[in-house]
């Protein structure tokens, strides 16, 4: 079963990368009917929205380092299988960018210097936000994230509709967020294109692997003291043994 987790998990964040930055880099700026920044975070909620919903049973999907190790600090999820789940939403991340990097480079005029998707501070940023803000919006709205899905997947909250919350949240800290870094607060999202862009997308990776880790920590920690009654774990769901 563990491995059927990490399976789905790497097939749920290529597909969060693959949507996500797919929009991005395709159909964004497309001539007179790009999608645009609003577009780009519906893509990305989307992708949540539709995974949760077909891997959730399985593996609780996290499609994120950070989540999963914010649902670990939480009480959620137990941190033995943080090194197995982190590994399969790496190699997910790192697929669907060389898939979309064999796609997007098909078209004339492609130039991996526009970014790619990639996450960035300073000069990198696509306001050109400095280093300090674009560490504080990676790390507050990566808490937030992991707010909203301790409180959506938490026993007491509406049934089925978990997958919404946790998609629009994400859809809307894309809205806050593209015009920073390009918004990460995940740092299997950030690795995958940044391996393909290099030189400047590698060197400032570790923002992006810091602020989430640290915001998902937090925000994990402060549902769990906000709701202090058992909750259970977002893993999946194991089948039970056949009655003898």
């Amino acid at each position: 079963m563990q491995i059927r987790k990490c399976a789905a998990e790497a097939i749920g964040t290529f597909w969060l990368t693959f949507g996500g930055c797919g929009s991005a880099v395709i159909a964004a700026g497309f001539p007179e009917v790009g999608i645009g920044l609003l577009g780009v975070a519906f893509a990305f909620g989307l992708t949540v929205v539709t995974m949760a919903y077909a891997i959730g049973h399985i593996s609780g999907c996290h499609l994120n380092p950070a989540v999963t190790v914010g649902l670990a600090a939480g009480g959620r999820f137990p941190t033995r299988d943080i090194g197995p789940y982190v590994a399969a939403q790496l190699i997910g991340a790192v697929l669907a960018a060389a898939l979309l990097y064999a796609i997007a480079s098909g078209a004339p005029g492609f130039d991996l210097a526009k970014g790619f998707a990639a996450n960035g501070y300073g000069e990198h940023s696509p306001g050109r936000y400095g280093l300090l803000a674009c560490l504080l919006a990676e790390g507050v709205l990566t808490m937030m994230f992991l707010f909203i899905i301790m409180g959506a997947t938490h026993g007491k909250a509406p049934v089925g509709f978990a997958p919404l919350a946790i998609g629009l949240g994400l859809t809307l800290i894309h809205l806050v967020g593209i015009p920073i870094t390009n918004l990460s607060v995940n740092p299997a999202r950030s690795t995958g294109p940044a391996l393909f862009v290099g030189g400047w997308a590698i060197a400032q990776l570790w923002l992006f692997w810091l602020a989430p880790l640290v915001g998902g920590m937090i925000g994990g920690v402060l549902y769990r003291w906000l709701s202090e009654e058992p909750a259970a774990q977002v893993t999946g769901i194991t089948p039970r043994a056949p009655a003898e």
